[in-house]
């Protein structure tokens, strides 16, 4: 075992949308992302999500209202529930989620990513 280095791990993710997995407990991928802009409308049929902003602010948007997370505030989005997290500049986010999980839930398309370990 060793620490990991959020810092120095997020210094290698070069493009936004596409989390990387730094660990895996209990069948659940710890993974980093940048977000930057808007992502897609979409939910999970399976899943929960858990967001925590390492970096930045985060706009969780959701149909009956938006969610602001700000550093160090964290967000679970519950399975079946659609949201889209849009960033207006950069942000760090760690996710915590099934290791099953595919980024863009129920739509699919070009913006899903297969994250790989980092």
């Amino acid at each position: 075992m060793e620490a990991i280095n959020l810092a120095e791990k997020f210094s290698r993710i070069g493009e936004a949308w596409k989390p990387r997995i730094i660990a895996e407990l209990n069948g659940q991928h710890v993974k980093l992302v940048k977000l930057e802009g808007e992502f897609v409308w979409h939910h999970h049929e399976n899943e929960d999500e858990m967001f925590l902003v390492v970096k930045g602010r985060l706009r969780m948007e959701l149909r009956d209202g938006d969610v602001m997370l700000n550093e160090g505030e964290c967000l679970v989005v519950p399975r079946g529930v659609e949201h889209r997290p849009v960033a207006e500049s950069e942000v760090q986010v760690m996710l915590f989620e099934p290791a099953s999980t595919s980024n863009t839930g129920n739509v699919g398309g070009e913006r899903t990513a297969k994250p790989e370990w980092i």
